[in-house]
């Protein structure tokens, strides 16, 4: 039985399907500077080359995976309501890491922390109790580790 989003006020997951392995061709131009984020700083005429997103964002297409956050557990890591996460399958979780975890049959989304064998799926939201990760737990799997989140700086509607 596949995964599936539940709703409440956790960081539920929204399945948006895996990546096509093809390569985009819509580069976009790259500048040369970096921009202060204290003192602004002109950067019309330093237009260095392109930058294929999908190519600095998605090293390993085959492994990889699109879903957007529904909830707010992880706001504190500075993911939020909305914001898309680019999951990685292949990439080993590590302490530290945002994982997406199936659990109790639903997506959701974690930071893996603690110590073997007492490992821990940790909301940044202090209210929301850790989740124990126990070997072999069946209720319980690691999906994937998540190497980007593309957070939106306008506001929109819900």
């Amino acid at each position: 039985m596949a995964p599936t989003p539940a709703g409440g006020s956790g960081a539920d997951l929204v399945w948006l399907g895996s990546i096509d392995g093809e390569a985009s061709t819509g580069m976009l131009p790259l500048a040369t500077e970096t921009v202060a984020a204290g003192f602004p700083s002109p950067a019309d005429d330093y237009i260095e080359a392109t930058i294929d997103l999908n190519a600095a964002l998605i090293p390993r297409p085959t492994s990889t995976f699109l879903m957007r956050v529904e909830g707010e557990a992880m706001r504190d890591a500075g993911i939020h309501h909305g914001d898309l996460l680019v999951i990685d399958r292949s990439v080993d979780a590590m302490p530290g890491c945002l994982v997406v975890a199936v659990h109790e049959g639903r997506f959701v989304l974690r930071r893996l922390g603690g110590r073997p064998p007492s490992w821990l799926l940790v909301a940044s939201d202090p209210t929301i109790p850790p989740i124990p990760v126990a070997e072999g737990d069946p209720d319980l799997l690691i999906w994937g580790v998540v190497i980007h989140a593309v957070h939106h700086l306008l506001p929109r509607a819900r």
